[in-house]
């Protein structure tokens, strides 16, 4: 069995419009919440063995808030691919993990989150800024998902993680 874990990054900043989408930094609210999901994988202890994150300034930041308040320091891997990534982009780069990783985060943007998560479950959700969701994957191997149909154990979204920090 492999674990995905699918973590939409969180609020971004439109204040500087001379920016490029792929610069855009967290707005405040968005670093709260980056840090409410880092105290949910803490209480959670959810440790992944592999973090791979868009190369989005607000996916990376998010990424730092989240493994620096949950206390992890798992190996991180920027991955340009998942920066404005389909879902069949971002099944081939979940394909290539390499088979003796068994819990994986992946931080991304929608459409191809939500898009991603229902080609792998074949449930449909809405991901806002800050959602984040577990998928269990019937397999030994990663190079077999999107074969197997996955299971979506939850998904939360920012306000949801506050409550279950209660």
């Amino acid at each position: 069995m492999k674990t995905l874990y699918l973590l939409r990054h969180a609020k971004s900043s439109w204040k500087d419009k001379s920016l490029l989408d792929i610069e855009r930094p967290l707005n405040k609210r968005g670093r709260k919440a980056a840090e409410t999901i880092g105290k949910f994988f803490k209480k959670k202890r959810i440790i992944p063995d592999l973090v791979l994150c868009s190369t989005a300034v607000r996916a990376r930041e998010t990424t730092e808030i989240v493994m620096e308040t949950a206390g992890r320091s798992p190996e991180i891997h920027f991955e340009e691919r998942i920066y404005e990534a389909g879902p069949e982009q971002l099944l081939e780069v979940v394909r290539q993990i390499d088979k003796a990783r068994k819990r994986v985060l992946l931080v991304g943007h929608n459409p191809g989150l939500e898009e991603f998560l229902e080609l792998l479950t074949a449930t449909v959700k809405t991901m806002p800024t800050g959602t984040l969701s577990k998928i269990v994957l019937k397999t030994t191997n990663w190079a077999s998902a999107g074969d197997v149909n996955g299971t979506l154990e939850w998904i939360r979204k920012p306000k949801q993680l506050k409550k279950d920090l209660k």
